[in-house]
């Protein structure tokens, strides 16, 4: 339920292509850095959301969801279950579309309450590992 495929496709394909993704810094060494360059090499807008707001693979980054200035339609969220849940809340209150938890990112609640407020949603998974094998 919090990962079927039906619903990875959707999100990869079909609700648009500007990710947030919250916790990306331009550590090379975290898990962020690589995933948000694979989204890029397929056609993905990625915009680094961390306290730093620093610069990554090309692109302007920002202290929060709420400061971005223009439309998100994914949050991809790195950072540890127990604060995942207010980064869901966030996005439902800037209009995203969806939310990504990465892989070891987990919790039922937000998850519900992500969905009951319309959004789609996947947990525990990784769409770098998962946007090559669309096809």
């Amino acid at each position: 339920m919090h990962d079927d495929q039906a619903t990875i496709r959707r999100i990869l394909t079909e609700l648009g292509d500007t990710w947030a993704v919250v916790g990306l810094s331009s550590n090379r060494q975290r898990a962020a850095y690589g995933v948000a360059g694979v989204l890029q090499r397929y056609g993905k807008r990625i915009v680094p959301v961390h306290p730093k707001a620093e610069t990554v693979h090309g692109e302007a980054g920002y202290p929060s969801l709420e400061a971005i200035p223009f439309a998100v339609d994914v949050v991809d969220v790195f950072v540890r279950s127990d604060l995942a849940g207010a980064v869901a809340d966030e996005a439902v209150s800037i209009g995203a579309q969806a939310v990504w938890f990465q892989l070891g990112v987990t919790d039922d609640a937000a998850f519900h309450r992500t969905r009951a407020a319309g959004l789609t949603m996947v947990m525990d998974r990784c769409p770098a590992i998962e946007i090559p094998r669309l096809g």
